[in-house]
């Protein structure tokens, strides 16, 4: 199981890699094996604030839709227009070209209380 050490984790199966105050987040490895083949990414949140646990958006793969849940609180700020064409992309690399969107950070200090890679590790059994 792919668990990079510089992401956080949440118990909804996202991540987030902080660079500056700007935030990458995804879903995880994990994630998008349980789910299987990812055909459609819907995000309506562009340039809206969302709250910390707060549904972002949906992933849509062959056999089910499942919401996407924020890590932190911010604003969207950019969706990754590669998941258009490519939605699969997401589960070739959803640590990599495969993120979801970027967001705006308003309160840095809940990345703290996110998992790290050892704690997500333990709760899905890897």
């Amino acid at each position: 199981m792919n668990l990079p050490a510089n992401l956080k984790y949440t118990k909804e199966h996202e991540w987030i890699r902080v660079e500056g105050n700007t935030a990458y987040i995804g879903i995880t490895d994990h994630a998008q094996k349980e789910l299987g083949d990812i055909v459609y990414v819907d995000i309506d949140t562009l340039d809206k604030e969302v709250a910390q646990n707060d549904v972002f958006g949906t992933v849509e793969a062959v056999k089910t839709v499942s919401d996407l849940f924020s890590p932190v609180s911010g604003t969207v700020v950019e969706i990754n227009t590669k998941l258009d064409g490519s939605p699969e992309t997401v589960n070739s690399d959803p640590y990599g070209d495969g993120w979801i969107i970027k967001m705006e950070l308003s309160n840095p200090a809940e990345i703290d209380a996110l998992l790290t890679s050892e704690s997500y590790g333990e709760l899905i059994g890897a």
